[in-house]
């Protein structure tokens, strides 16, 4: 809204989510919860609207969007699903998989959402407010992490409002985000070959119970693929120095397990608590007075890997 420091703020009920879909049908931005971080969602179909959230976050457009989905059988207007695609659907959907698959010829996005590539990157959601506005619009909706490009991703509504401001036309609030931390993205290669390109609160051994392990059968550099696999990304805007048991006067300490900082991603050590409070810690730093950030070390396993991969990018 022009003039305002931000949008309007309305819990996720029955009406927000009718007055949401009126705003998305007419082209607009709206910010929505889902269990892992909160999205910046337009229709997919609408090349004015697609550019709209490049505009808003400042996104390279070589960076293509996961298009949201209610199910496989709306997916499948979008993509070609072979059978392994079929068998993640039925297991992890509606979840935190994304699949890159190859993109139908005659799927209804605007070009702007793949980037130009052949594939497209859907996933089917599983936060109540995101599946009702899915079945309020009757679209599929793009919706990449409502915030800056390159910042620390959103998972309160405050969140966005503070990153993104006037840029959107109206904020659910659907409370802290549950997992905290964005999608898995698996490509599915011709020739039976997968990869994970982002890691995720699904983890790589879950996906191997599926489809048996990983092997690309190219090797070759493809380039961004994918959301989230820029090298610099998710940055609180300060200097950050990983596995960090103490910290120096002039560094913020996210600490994890034993080593307790100046805030904890998990006093317990519990990895899904982590992965949940990421981005609320990398947020309190890069309002912290210190201008340096230095975080615990984090085990990589199970969803560590994914709490690492963010970590990483945001120290890069």
């Amino acid at each position: 809204m022009p003039g305002n420091s931000h949008p309007p703020i309305l819990p996720a009920d029955d009406s927000a989510i009718a007055r949401a879909a009126a705003v998305l049908r007419a082209g607009g931005l709206v910010a929505v919860p889902t269990e892992t971080v909160y999205g910046l969602a337009a229709r997919a179909d609408s090349e004015a609207a697609v550019a709209r959230i490049y505009a808003a976050k400042g996104r390279p457009d070589f960076n293509p969007l996961i298009v949201h989905v209610p199910g496989v059988t709306a997916g499948e207007r979008l993509a070609r699903f072979d059978e392994r695609a079929l068998a993640l659907a039925a297991a992890f959907w509606p979840g935190a998989l994304t699949m890159v698959l190859p993109r139908r010829t005659d799927a209804a996005l605007a070009p702007a959402v793949t980037a130009g590539l052949p594939t497209v990157a859907l996933r089917c959601p599983a936060h109540p407010a995101m599946r009702a506005l899915l079945a309020a619009t009757d679209l599929p909706l793009a919706a990449p992490s409502a915030n800056r490009s390159g910042g620390v991703s959103p998972s309160q509504a405050g969140h966005v409002a503070s990153s993104l401001g006037n840029k959107v036309d109206l904020i659910l609030d659907g409370g802290a985000c549950e997992r905290g931390i964005e999608s898995t993205i698996v490509a599915l290669r011709d020739g039976g070959g997968w990869q994970v390109l982002r890691p995720g609160p699904v983890t790589e051994a879950a996906i191997s119970a599926i489809l048996g392990p990983a092997h690309d059968g190219m090797a070759e550099d493809r380039g961004i693929e994918a959301p989230g696999q820029l090298a610099s990304h998710y940055a609180p805007g300060k200097p950050v120095r990983l596995n960090a048991l103490t910290a120096q006067p002039d560094e913020f300490h996210i600490g994890f397990g034993a080593v307790p900082g100046d805030i904890s991603l998990s006093s317990g050590g519990d990895l899904a608590e982590a992965a949940a409070r990421l981005y609320t810690c990398l947020h309190a730093a890069a309002a912290a007075p210190q201008p340096r950030v230095a975080i615990a070390p984090v085990p990589e396993e199970d969803i560590g890997a994914a709490i690492n991969d963010r970590l990483r990018r945001a120290a890069a």
